[in-house]
């Protein structure tokens, strides 16, 4: 038999993944199908906020930065969008999107964003917080039964990941499922029933452990509540009014395209596969939404502004606790790392990351069609660490991965 393979990431890991904020800048042009890198003649916004101006030199930089750590971390392609305010727009695509081919990678390709969807369950939370049909120190057992410590545990503490539940992620039966047949669907129900056949691993508020079943309950909240399909809600009440036309959350394997083929290798035998069309219903209200460059850049602005959502509720979202992350803390389905604000997301063959840093109103998003860990770290990870040690040196994101998952991101031991 094969040792047991590592469970899913829809990271976090300790990554912040699959992973963390006034109304979105007009300020920066949309990626070009092949990717482009642009330098705004602009002044700078001002010399205190702590990023480069953004000028050939600079992206040249860049260009390099991003190249060696994709040669080292094999990582097959890449998109990079990073702008701010009076400082320019850098725009690139790097490698390939399909291996066998050789087809590039292009900045307009639809990727599998994995936990960064939770950035988008918790935002239709809120909403529903903002409306009076739920309350974030309600217990999750008012509106959900049968969830150990159900009276006890909190919707708050489920969004900011206190709430002492085993990670369904990390069952060896759900993973054994997963992998055995990667196309199957999976239930928000059957999801929570691997998570609830272990005892929980602390009392509610006491520790910070990054997981995925408390998204799926998240996600049943927002269903009974709002009488409406999770899917469908965040379409019609998050991404329309957010304008967000290349986001989805697809309820089967489907993925538009063009799209980058996924490759990871949280195979059963360890061999590298190719995960296009892996059903990502296992992650569901956690990980299983689909976006492009350019959406995720509108994103970064609206989750770290708080433009869907009430002054007093998005306060609640941004104010973040520590974590077992050195450098980051944890808002409401939203990190903090080093000052900058949003969340990554991992799942077998893809990866993101969009952030937000509100000092110098600038935005940072990466792709990539890959999640195989290198030297303990996310690819992503490796990516931003670069990248911001360039441009906002005294802000530099970095994420360390603690062991592999098959995640929807963040790892102190993530989904």
């Amino acid at each position: 038999m094969t040792a047991p393979p590592p469970s899913p990431r829809t990271s976090a890991t300790a990554t912040a993944s699959n992973s963390p904020f006034a109304s979105p800048s007009s300020s920066g042009s949309s990626p070009s199908p092949s990717g482009s890198t642009s330098a705004s003649n602009s002044p700078s916004a001002s010399s205190d906020s702590g990023f480069a101006q953004l000028s050939p030199a600079v992206a040249a930089r860049l260009d390099t930065a991003v190249k060696q750590v994709m040669r080292e971390a094999n990582v097959p392609g890449a998109m990079v969008s990073l702008s701010a305010p009076g400082k320019g727009d850098y725009v690139r695509a790097f490698g390939v999107a399909d291996k066998a081919t050789g087809a590039p990678i292009k900045t307009n390709m639809y990727m599998r964003i994995g936990s960064e969807t939770k950035t988008f369950t918790v935002t239709a939370l809120l909403q529903l917080v903002d409306q009076g049909k739920v309350h974030l120190d309600d217990p999750i057992g008012k509106y959900i039964s049968g969830v150990p410590n159900g009276d006890k545990i909190t919707l708050r503490q489920l969004a900011e990941m206190r709430s002492g539940l085993f990670n369904y992620s990390e069952d060896d039966g759900f993973v054994k499922a997963l992998l055995s047949d990667p196309t199957k669907p999976f239930t928000p129900q059957q999801l929570l029933d691997y998570s609830f056949k272990h005892p929980v691993l602390s009392q509610p508020g006491k520790v910070f452990f990054y997981c995925n079943t408390n998204l799926i309950l998240l996600g049943l909240v927002v269903e009974k509540q709002s009488g409406m399909p999770l899917h469908d809600y965040i379409t019609q009440k998050v991404l329309k009014p957010a304008g967000l036309t290349h986001t989805s959350f697809p309820t089967d394997a489907a993925f538009p395209s063009p799209h980058a083929q996924g490759y990871t290798n949280q195979t059963l035998n360890g061999k590298v596969a190719v995960t296009t069309d892996w059903n990502p219903s296992w992650g569901w209200a956690a990980g299983a939404m689909i976006s492009d460059l350019n959406d995720l850049k509108s994103w970064a602005r609206v989750l770290a502004t708080g433009t869907l959502l009430s002054r007093q509720t998005q306060a609640q979202r941004l104010k973040s606790v520590p974590t077992t992350i050195q450098g980051a803390s944890y808002g409401l389905g939203i990190f903090n790392v080093q000052g900058w604000i949003g969340h990554n997301g991992s799942l077998p063959g893809y990866e993101s990351l969009t952030m937000y840093l509100p000092e110098a109103k600038a935005t940072l998003v990466v792709l990539i069609n890959t999640d195989i860990v290198h030297d303990k770290h996310e690819p992503t990870t490796l990516l931003g660490r670069a990248i911001t040690q360039i441009v906002t040196p005294a802000h530099v994101y970095n994420l360390p991965v603690t062991e592999p998952h098959a995640s929807t991101s963040p790892s102190p031991s993530s989904k």
